[in-house]
């Protein structure tokens, strides 16, 4: 079984794991309702995409 030679320094690993850094999604106004939305998805409150009616919402 493989064992490492040194040990990594706590920069070493800093370095390794910099990419892996969970990033926050990026979010569209819905030109619609206003309401903010992810992009490339059907807006929640108002059921649209791309100008056109996809989903029904029920209004409670």
């Amino acid at each position: 079984m493989p064992v490492p030679k040194k040990k990594s320094s706590r920069s070493r690993k800093g370095m390794r794991n910099a990419h892996s850094a969970l990033a926050i999604p990026q979010t569209a106004v819905c030109p619609e309702c206003g309401a903010a939305v992810k992009a490339h998805r059907v807006c929640p409150e108002c059921g649209q995409f791309k100008g056109e009616q996809v989903v029904q919402v029920e209004e409670s």
